[in-house]
């Protein structure tokens, strides 16, 4: 291929943030290590993307599907990369598929095919595809209106999670624990989603959630890159929730099935490039089911390469242009190729960055549609060094893990028990006035491993003197 065509994802906005600006350009620079020519197209002046020395050349036009269309047809690009650009550039390419304009100008999709797309996009085909190769999912049911939303819930039962298709960052979903509220989402849902489509799925609220990066090239070799803890359990979007890295709980045996898990459903997708794929586990029973998956470069690929050293971005890139992970040479240790996988002996803390300290009067409560703006991530030894680098880098007053000094039992636990930004300083609050271990445990849904070393830090932080 001589020159081909990457999308971007558009403005920086909640759920969709700089972690595609990060990816898009290392896909930019991995695409001309190769001497072929980048056409790249995006909507946001502001991104490193954007920048002369990323990509040949550069559009700075609205990210529509008929502004897209008029690019390919004045550049003629050999190929397009719809997997850089987040859920903007994934939808705009099925558009321009659909439109029959990739046909009509020999445009090919690069990595990751459409029919992909659509199975880990379209959540009929993607419950139906887990179906056919034994994954287990919760009960769900897809429908395209109210009607068929209230006929579902009659079989499933209240409560459940709305999931729009084809949405980023939750965009239009929600839990439903009545008719009205069910009424209220769905409505939203379909209006957001691209094929006027939501999946109706039974909630599993409480369950631990996990998450697997996984790379497969276009021989079918697959690696893990890495696993991800969300300390919240299910219910919190795992942008919304902080992510340990690798995971902390698991034991080795859960870890092996999870992973093998993985690896089935990569290839039965698939998917040539990185994916992002999020289980849910039963606290008590290690029963898991099959959340999501992004057929795509995420969120969660950009914290993965960013933790573990390994461009995901990048050898996605090269993956796409026909190279296989053991034909491409690991850029961090120079002698390795990409195919073995990376193995970290520090560990790695997200936690997301809201913007209620500018939006004061705004709902502070954390659920399944993403309402942060950004992340930090840090890196420490154990656990308890890396939650504490994390939260002084949020930049939000606190140069440690602390309290607010709430004294209250009873609004201790009114704060532990619904979920919102500063739940965190609020466990501080309760292991400081005498609440047990498994007493926060029962309030927060949090697995004890990630109490307790909270509880550590509050016991170290009694013998330091500032």
């Amino acid at each position: 291929m001589e020159k081909i065509l990457v999308i971007g994802s558009g403005p920086v906005k909640i759920g969709q943030a700089a972690e595609f600006d990060y990816s898009g350009s290392q896909a930019c620079l991995s695409i001309r290590e190769e001497g072929i020519t980048t056409v790249l197209v995006n909507s946001n002046p502001a991104t490193i993307m954007t920048e002369p020395d990323i990509a040949d050349i550069i559009y700075v036009e609205p990210l529509i599907p008929e502004v897209v269309a008029k690019i390919i047809e004045k550049e003629t690009p050999d190929g397009i990369l719809p997997t850089m650009g987040g859920q903007t550039a994934l939808n705009i390419t099925s558009s321009l598929s659909a439109m029959g304009v990739l046909d009509e100008y020999n445009v090919e999709i690069l990595g990751t095919p459409i029919e992909t797309i659509k199975k880990g996009e379209d959540r009929e085909s993607f419950a139906q595809l887990m179906k056919d190769i034994n994954e287990p999912i919760p009960d769900s049911t897809a429908v395209n209106s109210l009607q068929e939303a209230l006929d579902a819930v009659e079989k499933i039962g209240y409560p459940v999670i709305i999931r729009p298709a084809y949405t980023l960052g939750g965009g239009g979903g929600g839990i439903a624990g009545n008719i009205r509220e069910l009424d209220k989402v769905v409505s939203h849902g379909l209006q957001l989603s691209m094929i006027n489509q939501v999946l109706i799925e039974k909630s599993i609220t409480g369950w631990y959630e996990i998450e697997y990066e996984v790379m497969r090239d276009g021989a079918d070799n697959c690696i893990t890159v890495c696993n991800m803890e969300n300390l919240d359990p299910m219910g919190i979007h795992t942008g919304e929730s902080i992510v340990v890295a690798p995971a902390q709980t698991l034991s080795d045996h859960v870890n092996q099935t999870l992973k093998n898990a993985s690896l089935r459903i990569i290839r039965a997708l698939g998917v040539e490039g990185g994916c992002n794929i999020q289980f849910a586990l039963e606290p008590d029973t290690m029963e898991y089911m099959v959340i999501e998956v992004n057929p795509r470069v995420s969120r969660s690929s950009a914290l993965a390469s960013k933790a573990t050293g390994y461009p995901i971005a990048r050898i996605a890139a090269k993956i796409a242009l026909g190279r296989n992970l053991d034909e491409i040479p690991n850029s961090i240790t120079k002698t390795t190729m990409s195919s073995f996988e990376p193995s970290i002996d520090y560990v790695v803390v997200k936690i997301p960055r809201w913007p209620f300290d500018k939006f004061r009067n705004c709902d502070r409560t954390i659920g399944t549609q993403m309402k942060s703006t950004g992340e930090v991530m840090s890196i420490g030894r154990n656990f308890e060094e890396a939650l504490q680098k994390a939260v002084r880098s949020l930049d939000i007053g606190r140069d440690y893990l602390s309290g607010t000094g709430e004294r209250s039992r009873e609004k201790i636990k009114e704060k532990l028990a619904v979920p919102h930004d500063e739940r965190m300083f609020y466990i501080v609050d309760a292991l400081e006035n005498g609440f047990s271990v498994n007493g926060v445990c029962k309030l927060t849904g949090i697995h004890s491993w990630f109490i307790e070393k909270i509880e550590n830090v509050v016991k170290d932080s009694k013998d330091i003197t500032f």
